[in-house]
């Protein structure tokens, strides 16, 4: 009885309100947000409950394995690899931007512009967010670590044709379609498989996963324009082939999947909670997570682009402006880390909400003042540690609000509608280019933009934080019935995180 009452504190814990019991809890003097941090806090010796207990759910179940995470040992090697992953995975793609000036310079393709360019990197970003539930289904079949060795091999495959591409069709085909395709199904696996492994510090761990995109797109950037000047274009593409597909081979091999993942508790609904589903988009949180990350990857490819080319208009040469790509990149590894360990502590929605106005706030303001080469490489840095917070931050939150079990169909949806900001961000903030003007403020309706995307996806994290901090003080009301200072009826019912009281509350989430 005494472990059936744990494993009840645990799904609490968890955010699971199918349980009922009798509401024999004393009452005690400390305040309710108190109690919503104490709750969220303690994964590892949640409080006994004490009172009746009609059943004991799956959910329950699989919450109380979760807490069992090894939040360590091994998980830190899958870490490392998932690292590697995604530098040589997402790092391929950072200097598309000069191979796009070359082609142009050297008029490789004719009547091909900067706009059509533009499509085929941002296919190749749509792509590998698109084959997301693909990803999920080959994982199933064929394990981790075939997923992950049939991806690198198709991504390599697309990145080495690329270099016998002699119209722009070909380029779409190699590297718009089989590049992002390969990159997608190594993706998904690789990020999904370093949550399980951890609890306490799971956002440090995918910050650390994610910053190999960041890393290795400096790396790469740096190393492409070394390879075009002395090897020429083709063998450019053939060479980092290469380096991607060795490295994801064998970090591939390296991969291993969580005890949690392996245990009994969970395999009986293992196929079914990691299929995709469309009833996954009737639940607010889940939209409100496509809304933020929808306007927040609309502003992220924006600036990631047209940050180079804004250089450029300001004078810069063309080595300042990849200098100011490098930068970029280099906040984006330096910051996801980072994010990811101040999130563990602080809450990782309340992070996130804040890492996404500061960079609204810096592209309204720094970014459009930043003038000279100084002020940009400082704006490209701080853009860096706080554009790709969504990245760093939505694999930690989805599993936040949903739970383990169902948190990779869930973030296969995220990633499937990521794709369409992903294709034509970059289109669009083309579109506010003013070409007509010849002095530095041609790219002042873009910046504005991306500053608003920005704001906009603040908003509906705030209305996230909303419904997270309700629904742990609905589970603390269930388990301290009325006893909870603050708790009224109305906050028990369907849209009670709506009211003003759950948006202005004081809690770590």
């Amino acid at each position: 009885m005494a472990a059936s009452h744990t494993d009840a504190g645990r799904s609490l814990a968890q955010g699971d309100s199918t349980t009922t019991l009798a509401p024999s809890v004393p009452p005690t003097a400390i305040s309710s947000a108190q109690k919503l941090n104490q709750l969220f806090d303690s994964p590892k010796e949640p409080k006994k409950i004490t009172g009746s207990i009609e059943k004991t759910t799956a959910t329950a179940a699989a919450a109380a394995v979760e807490d069992r995470a090894p939040d360590g040992g091994y998980g830190w090697v899958c870490t490392f690899c998932s690292f590697m992953i995604h530098a040589n995975t997402w790092g391929v793609g950072s200097p598309w931007g000069i191979f796009l000036d070359r082609y142009i310079s050297q008029g490789t393709f004719a009547r091909v512009g900067r706009f059509e360019y533009a499509i085929i990197g941002g296919l190749a970003m749509a792509m590998a967010l698109i084959v997301a539930p693909l990803a999920n289904r080959c994982k199933i079949a064929l394990g981790t670590r075939g997923t992950i060795v049939l991806g690198s091999v198709i991504a390599s495959i697309g990145v080495h044709t690329s270099s016998t591409a002699s119209k722009v069709w070909h380029l779409v085909l190699s590297y718009g379609v089989c590049y992002g395709l390969g990159m997608g199904i190594v993706y998904i696996p690789t990020l999904s498989v370093v949550g399980p492994w951890f609890s306490i510090h799971r956002s440090l761990a995918i910050g650390i996963a994610t910053a190999g995109s960041g890393f290795g797109g400096l790396g790469y950037s740096l190393l492409a324009g070394k390879l075009i000047a002395t090897y020429g274009i083709p063998w450019t593409w053939r060479i980092m082939s290469y380096m991607m597909f060795f490295c994801n081979f064998f970090c591939g091999l390296l991969v291993r999947e969580s005890p949690v993942t392996k245990s009994p508790v969970n395999n009986p609904v293992a196929a079914k909670s990691s299929s995709f589903s469309f009833h996954i988009f009737t639940r607010p949180q889940v939209l409100l997570i496509l809304i933020w990350g929808f306007m927040v990857e609309l502003g992220y490819v924006s600036l990631f682009f047209s940050l180079p080319s804004h250089a450029t208009s300001l004078g810069l040469d063309l080595n300042q402006g990849s200098i100011v790509q490098a930068v970029l990149s280099l906040g984006i590894g330096i910051g996801r880390p980072c994010v990811g360990w101040v999130s563990d502590r602080q809450g990782r929605i309340n992070t996130a909400l804040l890492m996404t106005l500061f960079c609204g706030l810096i592209s309204l303001t720094l970014w459009i003042y930043a003038r000279s080469y100084p002020p940009l490489l400082v704006f490209a840095f701080l853009a860096g540690i706080s554009s790709g917070t969504f990245w760093s931050t939505a694999n930690p939150i989805v599993t936040e609000v949903v739970g383990l079990r169902q948190s990779s169909a869930t973030y296969s949806a995220v990633c499937l509608v990521m794709a369409l900001p992903a294709t034509f961000g970059e289109a669009i903030a083309l579109q506010f280019v003013d070409e007509s003007r010849t002095d530095d403020a041609k790219f002042l309706p873009s910046q504005v933009y991306v500053g608003c995307t920005y704001f906009v996806g603040a908003v509906a994290l705030l209305m996230l934080r909303a419904w997270r901090v309700w629904q742990l003080q609905r589970n603390l009301a269930v388990v301290e019935d009325a006893e909870v200072a603050g708790v009224v009826p109305e906050e028990k019912r369907v849209y009670g995180w709506m009211m003003p009281r759950m948006w202005i509350k004081v809690v770590k989430v």
